[in-house]
């Protein structure tokens, strides 16, 4: 059997280059970040399975290439590059998911975010940058609520960071859960206590657009929304209007309907939201638990 990974880049190849063992099926490592489905036939031709970060994988591109059985998909939201189902059910193709490998890395990033948010960090150093002197009024997070919508491993991650600062949680499941020191609540309690409103839903047909304007309509106009999620589970157009009519006090965001974000996109306009370029999961060890997950998947399908 031989696996390719598609679109390494150079950080992630080294990272496969380092940890694969001599024993392992051999992986093809395409450090071009960027591959366009169009290019994957050719490039996946001849192998069993194809490792993936970010790249979209059609159905009807799957059907091109004969040899393809496996996809290990770097995370959980293959859904937003493929369609698992279609191609299980067309092409015989098994999707593989990685959970848990960064929970710590996009916690920590959500935690940031929070504080950068509620120090006015951002627009500060935006500020001095182009020489103007603009002091912000901070908001003391010791003793707010934070309000958890969806709760998993990150989730988990985040709620430890926040009670260790001092903060109430509150928490939000699709399913019911409980976890100690935490309170779940009902939706519309999680929206109307929150100060801190941060996401951990996964995206799937049922959460795509979740954080709707009706819901965002029921959060304090002081409350700021952290998203280290997937974008798509905000209404954006919805959110955009919240911050800038003033009905939501400030986005700090991670993730994007659109990513890139595209240049002059609305959100880089408004003073009120603070920006990451999706880089809450790259951290060494996040990646080294990533590849090595990945490399498991192969060991895992090469031993049947």
């Amino acid at each position: 059997m031989r696996a390719i990974f598609v679109d390494a880049g150079e950080a992630l190849g080294q990272v496969m280059r380092r940890l694969r063992r001599d024993s392992d099926m051999p992986v093809t490592v395409n450090v071009q970040p960027d591959v366009t489905p169009e290019e994957l036939p050719a490039l996946v031709a001849g192998h069993d399975i194809v490792i993936i970060d970010h790249t979209a994988l059609p159905t009807a591109i799957a059907k091109q290439i004969p040899s393809l059985k496996h996809v290990v998909f770097l995370g959980t939201g293959a859904r937003s590059y493929m369609n698992p189902e279609e191609l299980q059910a067309e092409c015989g193709i098994e999707v593989h998911i990685i959970k848990g490998y960064g929970d710590t890395a996009v916690a920590e990033m959500a935690f940031t975010l929070m504080w950068i948010a509620a120090k006015g960090i951002a627009r500060m150093d935006r500020e001095m940058r182009a020489g103007n002197w603009v002091r912000t009024d901070g908001v003391e997070l010791t003793g707010k609520t934070v309000g958890l919508l969806g709760y998993g491993g990150i989730a988990a991650e985040m709620a430890r960071l926040c009670r260790g600062a001092g903060m109430k949680v509150l928490a939000w499941n699709r399913s019911p859960k409980t976890a100690e020191g935490i309170e779940f609540v009902s939706l519309d309690r999680l929206l109307a206590e929150s100060d801190l409103l941060s996401v951990h839903l996964l995206l799937n047909d049922e959460t795509r657009g979740f954080l709707s304007a009706e819901k965002l309509a029921q959060l304090k106009p002081t409350a700021m929304l952290v998203n280290t999620a997937r974008g798509a589970v905000v209404d954006e157009d919805a959110m955009i209007a919240a911050l800038r009519e003033g009905r939501l006090a400030h986005a700090a965001l991670d993730v994007f309907n659109i990513e890139p974000l595209p240049a002059g996109h609305p959100l880089t306009t408004l003073p009120n939201v603070t920006l990451s370029a999706h880089s809450a999961f790259r951290t060494p060890e996040a990646s080294d638990n990533l590849i090595e997950a990945s490399l498991n998947h192969c060991r895992r399908i090469a031993a049947g």
